[in-house]
């Protein structure tokens, strides 16, 4: 029952934006560490960003500057706002929750995730 469902993904122009959103369900997420990964063909899932219990935010380096996670009070919507995107950032992302320490070093690992949406794919065309 429980369920991430993200959207906002498309096809965008080299400089443009996205703003992704995902939705989970079917139980609280109040003290989950909410998460977004992204894949692309050949590579392994990679860490974006995440939201812990506090809203504290975690970026990889990567969209450190250029990317913005941001998480609804109640805790169980993510957004991942997404400007200037560039050719490399093409992939599916994924939305991801786990119940996570704040500040734990498991947050920017695929495998501390034990809940995961079915991706939306951004494509970055240059």
């Amino acid at each position: 029952q429980v369920q991430l469902v993200e959207s906002g993904g498309g096809v965008v122009q080299a400089g443009g934006s996205l703003r992704l959103s995902c939705a989970a369900s079917g139980r609280t997420f109040s003290g989950y560490v909410m998460a977004w990964f992204r894949q692309a063909p050949g590579k392994g899932r990679e860490f974006v960003a995440a939201s812990d219990w506090r809203r504290n935010p975690y970026y990889a380096d990567s969209g450190k500057g250029r990317f913005t996670i941001s998480r609804d009070v109640a805790g169980n919507t993510i957004h991942l706002q997404m400007n200037n995107l560039k050719p490399e950032n093409t992939a599916v992302y994924y939305c991801a929750a786990a119940l996570l320490a704040a500040g734990s070093a498991q947050i920017m690992g695929a495998g501390s995730y034990h809940y995961w949406g079915q991706g939306t794919q951004v494509t970055v065309s240059s």
